[in-house]
């Protein structure tokens, strides 16, 4: 497939719901709809980290999958599984990714 029909095929694929602040208001005061909102927050807070670090480091995953010894795919993966919760990294792996990044990874109960 050539990537000019892959983008096309991409973007066929790719119809986000629309919806405005005041959709996002009245979804959030449905308590139901809040208590699941909520519970998901900590899991994109994790994402976003690590998501933040490696764009601050200005690295792309191949490139941190280098510095951790890794695949890009594996890297995918683990930006994936905080997510999907088919995989729960260790703290090790957490840790590496940031010294990737050259943070220090922290953790926190707040």
């Amino acid at each position: 497939m050539s990537k000019t029909r892959l983008q096309r095929e991409l973007a066929r694929r790719y119809n986000p719901v629309p919806h405005t602040e005041e959709d996002d208001r009245r979804m959030l005061a449905d308590p139901e709809f809040k208590a699941a909102y909520d519970a998901l927050g900590p899991k994109y807070e994790a994402l976003h980290a690590l998501l933040s670090a490696r764009k601050e480091a200005g690295l792309t995953q191949a490139q941190i999958a280098e510095r951790m010894g890794t695949t890009a795919s594996a890297v995918a993966r683990l930006e994936g599984s905080l997510i999907s919760e088919k995989h729960s990294p260790s703290v090790a792996t957490l840790r590496k990714y940031a010294t990737a990044c050259g943070k220090t990874l922290r953790i926190a109960f707040v």
